[in-house]
């Protein structure tokens, strides 16, 4: 039995909050009064379920006081979209509120900063403008980390985190996802001071009632007879490289089939500590080539022939190539690895995901609006490419580095979300943050062992109805493993957070203990 929440129990600050037609969530109210009591506060909650609102509470609280207020996002776009959302949101005058990101010269910036009462920004921004004596936070109330798990080594928001502890500012950490690692939760706690957690999941009783009903699903698919025969090929030339690092004493195993993806890297890692000898020449051309073929190998198993290509590719133009790259690209077996992948690429042969991605999007994701992640640009344009090829209409969501502006990121979100086309196809930009509408599903083309990275995928769907998300994984590869891996982390992180919030709750009241022994 629920009972009814309202807005008004806020007091002051709701009277700052444009609340019409907005329905009144006990979870969000809840939340927002444990905010409001001043200390600093880690929000964990699932994407789509309204963390903005909270903020949004959080600052008009420190308007009601006399205070001013910053909410920070790491990226522009998501800051513009937080500015949106503030002006419409808050009973402001729109002068008052400032987006403030490194668009805007350090001159104007000097200058308008004093006069708002609410700035969004992009972190990097107020780090400089701190650093510089342009802003002061001697005037604000609350400062809001968006996306706050960023929070962590010497990322800006660290710095302004640091900042406001010297001056007392309150610091309010907004995530649906902290992490699952010990270490980075406690710095994460650390980093921003965390007196308060709260946290819900989607099953929790006051959550559940506004979560849409989502269906998720594995698919496997088999590699299939082509590029199994590469990957053979591969696979032996890498195991003899990787043996004669396992003669050294730098590798724990002498198969590649045995070795995680990270102890590779730690063999490097060991390597650079060797002191300089033929030894140590003999050690760094042996991973130099196991390292670039396991790459291409990793490629050919999870992505397809065509992302291995591009990557052989690139290796090849390279101006400048170290002897075991060159011996690597001389490599008779690496050759002949590379005339199969361009043969079956001329025969219409790719990896068996993309086709199952085509197929589903024919038969029973027909006329619905879908979200495909991959890791790769390279991944993703085949997918485009291929997509077309059947007549089907997508765009490809990529970030600054791969060439597209945000100009032409707004643009192609902005035609998605009316419906110009019904597949997105979108690297890691179109997970965290970004208004992208709630869509029928999310494909990940492959598993991903990040917690936090899953969340936020998965998140994209379900938002405002009934979502689908569906994993593609090959068998016999890594996708196997980061499949197995995303689904203990994900449980650990919120064993983690709860464990975290039960600590602070028993310091706290041993605090309380002592206060009012010492009174006595």
């Amino acid at each position: 039995m629920f009972t009814m929440s309202s807005w008004e129990e806020l007091g002051e600050a709701a009277k700052l909050v444009n609340i019409q037609n907005i329905e009144p969530r006990a979870y969000q109210i809840s939340i927002a009064k444990s905010v409001s009591r001043g200390y600093n506060s880690l929000v964990v909650l699932p994407t789509g379920l309204g963390k903005t609102m909270i903020a949004v509470f959080a600052i008009a609280h420190a308007v009601s006081k006399g205070k001013k207020a910053i909410m920070l996002a790491p990226t522009k776009p998501l800051s513009e979209q937080h500015y949106q959302s503030l002006c419409k949101l808050l009973n402001i005058e729109a002068s008052k509120i400032l987006l403030l990101t490194g668009s805007i010269s350090r001159k104007k910036r000097a200058a308008i900063e004093t006069d708002a009462k609410v700035i969004a920004a992009t972190p990097q921004t107020i780090a400089n403008d701190l650093k510089a004596n342009r802003i002061s936070l001697e005037e604000f109330g609350v400062v809001v980390f968006d996306e706050c798990h960023r929070a962590v080594g010497r990322y800006a928001y660290t710095y302004i985190a640091d900042e406001c502890k010297l001056r007392g500012v309150q610091l309010l950490g907004l995530t649906a996802s902290p992490g699952s690692n010990k270490k980075k939760i406690d710095s994460l706690l650390s980093a921003l001071d965390i007196e308060n957690i709260e946290i819900r999941i989607s099953t929790d009783a006051d959550v559940a009632p506004f979560v849409m009903d989502k269906s998720s699903r594995a698919i496997f698919v088999e590699k299939g007879r082509p590029m199994d025969d590469i990957l053979i090929r591969l696979r032996s030339l890498m195991d003899e490289h990787l043996t004669k690092l396992y003669k050294y004493g730098l590798s724990p195993f002498s198969r590649y089939e045995n070795i995680p993806k990270g102890k590779i890297l730690q063999i490097g890692t060991s390597i650079d500590r060797l002191q300089p000898s033929s030894y140590k020449f003999m050690a760094m051309y042996n991973y130099v080539f196991l390292l670039n073929l396991s790459h291409a190998y990793d490629l050919l198993s999870t992505e397809g022939f065509y992302p291995f290509m591009s990557y052989m590719d690139s290796l090849v133009s390279r101006e400048k190539k170290s002897r075991a790259l060159q011996s690597l690209l001389n490599n008779k077996e690496v050759i002949d690895s590379m005339n199969a992948a361009k043969k079956a690429l001329d025969l219409g042969i790719e990896h068996p995901k993309i086709f199952k991605i085509i197929e589903l999007i024919t038969s029973t994701l027909k006329g619905k609006t879908v979200i495909i992640f991959a890791q790769y640009r390279s991944t993703i344009k085949r997918i485009v490419e291929l997509l077309s090829e059947y007549n089907i209409d997508s765009r490809a969501f990529v970030g600054k580095k791969e060439g597209i502006t945000q100009i032409g990121q707004k643009q192609v979100i902005e035609d998605f979300r009316n419906g110009k086309f019904k597949v997105l196809v979108a690297t890691s930009i179109g997970e965290e943050g970004l208004d992208i509408p709630g869509v029928d599903a999310v494909v990940f083309y492959e598993p991903i062992p990040n917690e936090i990275r899953n969340i936020q995928r998965r998140g994209r769907a379900g938002r405002i109805k009934y979502g689908e998300i569906i994993i593609l994984v090959t068998r016999g590869t890594k996708d196997e493993i980061y499949f197995m891996i995303s689904k203990v982390r994900e449980k650990r992180m919120y064993e983690l957070v709860n464990r975290a919030m039960q600590d602070l709750g028993e310091k706290t009241a041993a605090r309380q203990q002592r206060l009012y022994s010492h009174g006595q």
